[in-house]
């Protein structure tokens, strides 16, 4: 697929936005004050950012709001109305941590289970789809939700978490991409079963089905150049986990450190996000000779 700038932005800093406000519903880091609110401050930021950045993926963005309306049947619709439901439990919450020093630990619990349920919402709206065999596996939702919790944990400075964060991460994200990059083959999707002309023999591409290009050509049908492929996941799993997990436990602990393991780390996840879009094989690309 050929993704978009908005919904890598969506789903990579809604993830760290939510996972902060799991955290901080959890008590971690036991803040109050002016301190409480710049950490609620940039954990709401991040995750309504997300949030309004997906809507300029939409077709029409003026119908967002029918969005809410689809919850029996549609992840996104789920997504959309646990996000409200999270912020505004997450809200009233911060409320008392930040202006009356009153932390209700009920309240915070239900609001850091909303916010990872959101999350998850948010990994089955990809998960769900057998168009998308490197998707339809449940490594999907559990990579979405170790994302969440390791930028979670790292924004809000929960360094002795990481320790089993980082390493479960990083061993994820490698079982699903060796998964993966075979799971299209193992679901035996062909253009002949996607025609279904398989049984007069072998089928071939005569010509592309349209002249010109449309929202199929540019959203669904992408390939990654091969040789760039292990280049880029070596960097993002650098960026990711292993450059910012030693510089946490090797080197002194410094705000300048911080700040520049935080950035690694979001790079890496922004590149690595790139490829789980880029690399998707679509079954619609077998009308146009490509997976």
């Amino acid at each position: 697929m050929h993704p978009a700038p908005s919904i890598i932005f969506f789903t990579v800093f809604s993830g760290l936005g939510f996972g902060m406000l799991t955290f901080l519903g959890l008590g971690k880091p036991d803040v109050s004050g002016f301190t409480a609110f710049v950490f609620f401050a940039i954990a709401f930021a991040l995750a309504v950012a997300g949030l309004a950045a997906s809507a300029f993926h939409l077709g029409n963005p003026q119908r967002a709001l029918k969005a809410f309306t689809q919850w029996r049947s549609s992840w996104l619709s789920r997504e959309a109305c646990l996000s409200v439901a999270a912020l505004s439990v997450m809200a009233f919450y911060a409320i008392g941590v930040v202006r009356f020093d009153n932390r209700i630990p009920a309240l915070g619990l239900i609001g850091a289970g909303l916010s990872l349920l959101t999350v998850f919402t948010t990994s089955m709206i990809y998960a769900q789809l057998k168009t998308v065999p490197r998707w339809n596996q449940w490594s999907t939702p559990a990579l979405f939700l170790l994302y969440a919790l390791t930028g979670g944990a790292f924004l809000t400075g929960q360094t002795s978490i990481l320790n089993w964060l980082f390493p479960a991460l990083t061993l994820m994200q490698i079982f699903a991409w060796v998964q993966g990059d075979k799971l299209f083959a193992d679901s035996g999707t062909t253009l002949e079963t996607a025609t279904g002309l398989g049984h007069i023999g072998k089928v071939r591409l005569f010509e592309a089905p349209h002249t010109s290009g449309n929202y199929l050509t540019k959203e669904m049908v992408h390939v990654v150049g091969r040789k760039h492929v292990p280049i880029l996941r070596v960097i993002g799993l650098l960026s990711l986990s292993v450059l910012p997990w030693a510089g946490l436990t090797l080197l002194p602990f410094n705000h300048v450190l911080a700040l520049v393991t935080v950035l690694l780390h979001i790079i890496g996840a922004v590149t690595i996000r790139w490829l789980f879009f880029a690399q998707a094989e679509h079954t619609v690309g077998l009308y146009y000779g490509k997976r």
